[in-house]
């Protein structure tokens, strides 16, 4: 009886000590879970910390580089703003252009910004992680404002947005017209699933070249092998409205313009005088900008105009089809331009001698395109909110950026990575 009694008080020693291991390891294994899951959050929460502050540094400093201001500084009041003032010792923010690694190595144009934060564990010491480092890799581009032609060289844009299949269409071209495009596209910004580009009856467009037609929204094309060579290709990338670029910076200053009727020429200058322009017997415009004021460019006869600029600020165009027309566009390559908010309508027609060279540019404006039914016809880039082509002509339009308008394109401040 005494052995067992001696055998069973030795076994209850035995698993109290055994009791003890396991509680022990409880613990740990206790503490380790609360370190996963409190250390671990936060660890998780710093890691979007430090993500926002590298955006916001990278961003931050781009923009204060395109204004010309000291983007370093800029970038680094962001991250402490953010909660990351480069103290050495909890976090560090390093600013490189061009960047050290990635896609954009030696491109300068790229502005990194690594955040770098060190984070003390509240548990993690008990499984021998006393710190947990996050770092975020932050990359934008600082695009500078460049001169060139506008709208990827395409010759004919339609600018609006958004359209309907009724009258407020982006780009229908119908009737008998064909156009013959040489030198670039046709590029319709409309995101209209159904008729952003829209061609039915006899309207045909015939490249000379490989240029393309390029839709934002859908097309609606009535009789295919009437395109040729071209396939209309839906789905692109639209552009913002207004589009990035410097609008024209001409104008008249305080000269205004004079008039011959002996020789039936104008000498340029701002005309604000009633009615259309330009005035009765007038038939020849010398060289220089004319700013047009309330009335509208209204052409029925002879009008010709070497190296001039026609701003038109509160009519339209109205080129008859009998109108003989020799227009061509000063040092600028700017022929015809219509500023945002006139929404006159735009008519170029013309008869088989005309000719025109230079952009045509009334981004707010519709235009109809009705010829001129001449070999010449439009050396222009012509760019409108709207564009219908309708009539019974070939209208030939040649693109040529050296004979047409180079614009600003606006700096532009990317995040890319």
């Amino acid at each position: 009886m005494k052995n067992l009694q001696h055998k069973l008080v030795k076994y209850k020693k035995g698993e109290r000590g055994q009791a003890i291991i396991i509680i022990v390891f409880s613990i740990v294994l206790l503490l380790g879970f609360t370190s996963l899951a409190i250390d671990g959050g936060n660890a998780l929460i710093d890691r979007r910390k430090t993500e926002t502050a590298a955006s916001a540094a990278s961003l931050a400093g781009a923009i204060a580089r395109i204004k010309g201001e000291d983007w370093r500084a800029a970038a680094l009041a962001a991250a402490k703003l953010n909660g990351y003032d480069n103290n050495g010792t909890t976090n560090t923010v390093e600013l490189n252009t061009p960047p050290l690694s990635g896609p954009n190595i030696g491109n300068s144009e790229y502005i990194e910004v690594i955040v770098t934060s060190h984070l003390q564990t509240y548990f993690g010491n008990v499984i021998g992680i006393p710190q947990i480092t996050s770092v975020s890799n932050v990359v934008s581009r600082t695009k500078p404002s460049q001169l060139g032609q506008m709208f990827d060289g395409y010759a004919l844009v339609s600018l609006a947005p958004h359209s309907d299949c009724d009258r407020k269409t982006s780009f229908l071209i119908h009737g008998e017209a064909t156009l013959s495009i040489t030198g670039g596209g046709i590029f319709v910004n409309s995101d209209n699933p159904t008729c952003a580009f829209w061609e039915y009856g006899s309207g045909s467009i015939r490249f000379e070249d490989t240029s393309p037609i390029t839709v934002v929204g859908g097309a609606k094309i009535q009789k295919p092998k009437l395109i040729s060579p071209a396939v209309v290709q839906t789905g692109a990338v639209p552009i913002s409205y207004p589009p990035a670029f410097q609008a024209p910076k001409v104008g008249c200053g305080a000269k205004m313009a004079s008039v011959d009727l002996i020789t039936g020429s104008m000498k340029p200058g701002i005309w604000d005088e009633e009615g259309d322009f330009p005035p009765q017997g007038i038939h020849e415009l010398k060289g220089g900008v004319y700013c047009i004021g309330g009335g509208s460019l209204v052409v029925t006869g002879t009008l010709t105009g070497n190296g001039v600029t026609l701003i038109i600020e509160g009519g339209g165009v109205k080129i008859s089809n009998d109108a003989e027309v020799s227009l061509s566009a000063g040092a600028d390559e700017l022929l015809i331009y219509m500023p945002y908010g006139n929404r006159n309508e735009v008519n170029i027609n013309g008869s088989l001698h005309s000719s025109f060279r230079g952009t045509i540019l009334a981004p707010s404006a519709r235009i109809r395109l009705n010829g001129p039914n001449s070999r010449y016809g439009l050396h222009s880039q012509i760019i409108g909110y709207n564009i219908v082509v309708d009539g019974q002509s070939i209208i030939v339009i040649k693109y040529n950026d050296d004979e047409n308008y180079d614009a600003y394109n606006m700096p532009e401040v990317i995040l890319s990575q």
